[in-house]
């Protein structure tokens, strides 16, 4: 099929990039004609595994072209893909006015019947807003497809070929099955639904998400009073299998693009429909004091921070991505930096502070190593392969004082007890914790 993908952000460029591998041809649009050039050349604005190599391919076959101009993009094309941003505001509603200027755009050019598909995150009743929106601008037969997307960042093209399910929120039955047939070679199961019900699916799987992350969270916290050790506790509950063992690893709390800016948006859609969310306003309360449980044990540990030099190891929300949106590593940072502690950072693709603020105040190492070296204390924030596989024994013979803070509990107890090092994580016994008499001597 001719498809057209506007917007070439996450969401857009991994949809343009896996439908041209699978044989439709393709094009992108972005009114950002810089980015527009890097793409025509190969190279991706971001860090997604394997994405590159995908763009390469189908740039060379020709089933994948890039432009500016919405003329040659959305003239007589067979769907139509919008998969631009849709950011939070201030009181956590949905900013739905690039997706609806996107989609004026696409309604002014169109010549003949064209699907066109909401791929962005987008508010219960976008669907039927967006409708009248483009029959204001068009005399054009079309029909309108709400599709969601559940990419995850650091493995959306594993997911595309892997996916769980593609929701299709769709009234006419003709639209439904062109997106389905789209699809059909990635072998996903289809779930066909009314254009309300996808839209929310998308919000409520991620606020469950979410939830999920909080509650093993909150039982991590209380391990460590209780003595219990919440790696035991999250294989005994995940045996379950109506629990489940995913998501249920103790940690310093979600971040990224997706489940805060999600969850605050389900938030306001609740109020909105005079609906108390109590659960999930609880679950994004716990959320956002858990990166502080790291400044706590430094506080703990130490009598004071000015001067102590840090290593943060791992800036990304997650591992496989060189995303900083909403990073629990900013908020540790930022609280570091307010107690004067000497930090230097390291992360494997994350190498420069890029304009943020946070990270042009403190200094970057080229490897874990450097990153190390004369350091007094190490944290883990973000769970990179390679954070996990460096051997724990290492942090002894670099550190002035070999002192571990595991936000993502990345070793195991004995491992770090055999290294000898003093190692703090979420929701285990300390290992060679120091005695208070000690403490007092720092």
């Amino acid at each position: 099929m001719q498809i057209t993908v506007v917007g070439t952000g996450y969401v857009g460029l991994v949809t343009g990039v896996t439908f041209a591998e699978i044989g439709h041809e393709v094009i992108c649009i972005d009114v950002d004609s810089t980015k527009i050039e890097m793409l025509k050349r190969g190279e991706v604005p971001f860090y997604e595994p394997g994405l590159q190599q995908l763009l390469v391919h189908n740039l060379a076959n020709g089933r994948l072209t890039f432009t500016t101009d919405g003329d040659e993009a959305y003239r007589l094309r067979d769907v139509i893909y919008v998969a631009v941003g849709t950011p939070s505001k201030a009181d956590g509603a949905v900013d739905v006015s690039y997706m609806e200027q996107a989609v004026v755009d696409v309604a002014k050019a169109i010549e003949e019947y064209t699907v066109i598909v909401i791929k962005s995150t987008v508010p219960v009743g976008t669907n039927e807003r967006v409708r009248a929106l483009i029959t204001e601008h068009t005399s054009c037969p079309f029909d309108l497809v709400s599709n969601p997307e559940f990419l995850r960042e650091g493995s959306a093209i594993y997911d595309i070929y892997h996916g769980d399910r593609i929701v299709i929120g769709a009234e006419d039955e003709r639209a439904a099955e062109t997106v389905a047939m789209l699809h059909k070679p990635f072998g996903t199961p289809i779930f066909h639904t009314d254009p309300r019900s996808a839209e929310l699916i998308k919000y409520a799987a991620n606020a469950f998400l979410a939830t999920k992350i909080s509650y093993i969270n909150e039982i991590a916290n209380l391990c460590e009073r209780l003595g219990a050790n919440v790696d035991a506790v999250a294989h005994g509950i995940g045996l379950d299998r109506r629990i489940g063992a995913q998501f249920l690893q103790a940690g310093l709390g979600y971040g990224g693009s997706c489940f805060p800016k999600d969850t605050r948006a389900l938030l306001h859609m609740a109020e909105t429909a005079q609906s108390d969310l109590r659960l999930l306003d609880a679950a994004r309360s716990v959320n956002e004091r858990q990166p502080y449980v790291v400044v706590e044990r430094l506080k703990k540990r130490f009598s004071s921070l000015r001067g102590l030099r840090i290593a943060l190891l791992g800036l990304s929300f997650k591992p496989n991505t060189d995303d900083l949106r909403e990073a629990v590593s900013l908020v540790i940072l930022q609280e570091l930096q307010a107690a004067g502690a000497s930090l230097i950072v390291y992360d494997p693709v994350v190498d420069q502070p890029g304009g943020n603020r946070v990270l042009e105040q403190v200094a970057f190492a080229g490897s874990i190593d450097e990153a190390l070296s004369g350091a007094e204390v190490a944290v883990i924030v973000t769970e990179w392969e390679e954070i996990k596989a460096f051997p724990l024994a290492s942090y002894k013979g670099l550190m002035k004082e070999a002192v571990v803070i595991d936000g993502r509990n990345c070793y195991p107890l004995a491992e770090a007890e055999k290294a000898g090092i003093e190692y703090y994580s979420i929701g285990r016994p300390a290992v060679n914790k120091q005695q208070p008499s000690q403490l007092l001597k720092q």
